[in-house]
């Protein structure tokens, strides 16, 4: 049986970097497989990307008859409450592992967002879960698509935003908002001095955890 993890965008360059994050994870000896979403957009940045990506990633997860779960790598969570209204195994999405994690690591919370939009798509999520109070802030790298393949500046300007997190919001975690970003983690942290969460990583070792236990959720009839 594998643990499937299923990229929403069609970028290979975001799947390995995905793949190099959960690696550590494969010490527990459970096979662990990263898709692409062939379908998908070069990476998920609106609503409508969102939307786009549901109804293919739900066929491909359908399909994946030896999965003994699956992780939806993107930070909107994207057609996870629809994947276990129908798939009878546990099925994980990053940003509600990534976010279940820094609740028992802190006792506020800070997100390192890509964009301006991502945020408005994480604050609506937040609410919907009841967890303002616990949200110390959401702040945007603010580089564009071309900035994020420097990696010297983005290390940079995750960093900064993770002091600015820290010292103007009152986190005393973070979270990485973004899939395909870990080589970052440990930098963050060392500049911080705060936990940091990558959340494939949370997410993975959530679902592990839950096919351990054989943990399923229960029947779901609307989603």
């Amino acid at each position: 049986m594998t643990l499937y993890v299923i990229n929403p965008n069609s970028s290979v360059h975001v799947t390995e970097g995905i793949d190099r994050a959960v690696h550590p994870l494969r010490a527990w000896g459970h096979t662990i497989r990263c898709l692409t979403l062939a379908e998908g957009p070069a990476g998920i940045e609106t609503d409508a990307h969102v939307a786009g990506v549901i109804d293919p990633q739900m066929r491909l997860a359908a399909s994946l008859k030896d999965a003994s779960g699956i992780v939806s790598a993107c930070f909107s969570d994207p057609g996870v409450a629809r994947m276990r209204a129908t798939l009878r195994l546990p099925v994980i999405g990053i940003r509600e592992a990534a976010v279940t994690q820094a609740l028992t690591l802190g006792r506020r919370f800070g997100v390192i967002a890509i964009g301006e939009a991502s945020v408005r798509r994480h604050l609506a999520a937040f609410r919907d879960m009841g967890l303002m109070e616990r949200l110390a802030g959401d702040r945007p790298l603010g580089l564009s698509v071309t900035e994020l393949s420097d990696r010297e500046k983005t290390a940079g300007r995750m960093k900064e935003t993770g002091r600015l997190l820290r010292d103007e919001d009152g986190a005393d975690v973070l979270i990485m908002g973004c899939a395909g970003m870990a080589e970052y983690r440990s930098e963050i942290e060392e500049d911080t001095g705060l936990p940091v969460i990558e959340p494939c990583q949370a997410a993975v070792a959530l679902a592990l955890g839950r096919i351990t236990l054989r943990l399923i959720h229960g029947e779901i009839k609307d989603a």
